[in-house]
């Protein structure tokens, strides 16, 4: 069997998958809040009780964090991962660690097209690099490099680069910002659960609107993120229809970018959870207005192939497949 894990700061999911005739079929899966456990080795005990002990051959972990000499401190969960501990936890040596965008964009390669939403009518296939994006707890960032025959999942901290502002509002906005965090705002600040919330507050001191009452009468400790996408999608309230755009102006900017330093001419993928929860305003014309706004480079990145993931298993497919494949080249 293959054990496979999507670890994130918000959730945790497990899954068991039985080798069948070259394919992966997929034995049992559960999902588990990952601040209600104290580590990796919790969840996967609490998997255990659930399924009873199974006869694991590989496993592969996708995580929210960087993965240095087979170890992970997660970025926005308190976690100390290692790949000795869990060969020992599991009695196996075949114990991989990836970063999640790793596997997200390895996860990419095993969907259907019916599982994408084309933002680029322009976009051309081309078999090259290919760059990965997803915004949801965090930002993550990963390419696919291409060597003329497959492709190789690399990860990237990316999400932690700097802000670039490119309008008056952005450059508004990195000013508000640096009250908070003078030394250094990443993009993560903004292309985030959290970095929407940071952009409603900015919008709403700068009094571009009234606040809706549903977000100002909810309670401090209350997650404003899915009310203000509610807000803007059901009730086209004014300030968060504009937190919406705002962000999906900086997202498309930032795909850009790291479609330019990977030169992803093969495309690049959008995972994540917020993506497939804003499709109106994804699909709009304004992220691919940003994602194109590279002066000279503008004709480039209008032929890449630009498309998000609906599938929200996607770095849990990459993380078993990449075990099968593990399995299967040693």
């Amino acid at each position: 069997m293959v054990l496979a894990g999507d670890i994130g700061g918000t959730k945790t999911i497990l899954a068991l998958y039985d080798i069948g005739d070259n394919a992966l079929n997929l034995h049992a899966i559960q999902e588990f809040a990952s601040a209600e456990f104290s580590s990796l080795i919790a969840v996967l005990t609490a998997f255990e009780k659930e399924i009873g002990k199974q006869d694991i051959e590989v496993a592969c972990f996708g995580i929210a964090g960087p993965i240095i000499d087979g170890a992970c401190q997660t970025t926005n969960l308190a976690w100390n991962v290692t790949t000795k501990e869990l060969q020992k936890y599991l009695d196996i040596e075949k114990v991989h660690l990836l970063n999640d965008l790793e596997a997200t964009a390895y996860g990419m390669l095993f969907l259907q097209e019916d599982e994408f939403i084309s933002l680029n009518p322009n976009g051309l296939t081309c078999k090259a690099n290919r760059a990965v994006i997803a915004a949801g707890t965090g930002l993550g960032e990963g390419i696919l490099f291409y060597d003329g025959q497959r492709y190789h999942p690399s990860a990237t901290e990316g999400g932690h680069c700097d802000f670039a502002p490119q309008t008056e509002q952005q450059d508004a906005l990195l000013l508000w910002l640096r009250k908070t965090y003078p030394e250094h705002v990443s993009v993560e600040r903004i292309l985030s659960g959290t970095g929407i919330i940071a952009l409603y507050d900015f919008l709403a001191q700068s009094h571009f609107a009234p606040e809706p009452i549903e977000i100002k009468s909810s309670s401090k400790d209350a997650d404003k993120a899915p009310l203000i996408s509610q807000c803007a999608l059901k009730d086209k309230d004014p300030l968060c229809l504009e937190t919406l755009r705002l962000f999906v102006e900086i997202y498309g900017a930032e795909a850009g970018n790291l479609a330019l330093k990977s030169m992803s001419r093969g495309g690049v993928y959008i995972g994540g959870g917020i993506a497939p929860k804003i499709l109106d305003f994804m699909c709009d014309g304004s992220f691919m207005k940003s994602f194109t706004c590279k002066g000279r480079f503008k004709e480039i990145l209008n032929n890449m192939e630009v498309k998000i993931s609906l599938n929200p298993q996607t770095a849990l497919l990459g993380a078993a497949n990449f075990a099968y494949h593990l399995l299967h080249s040693r």
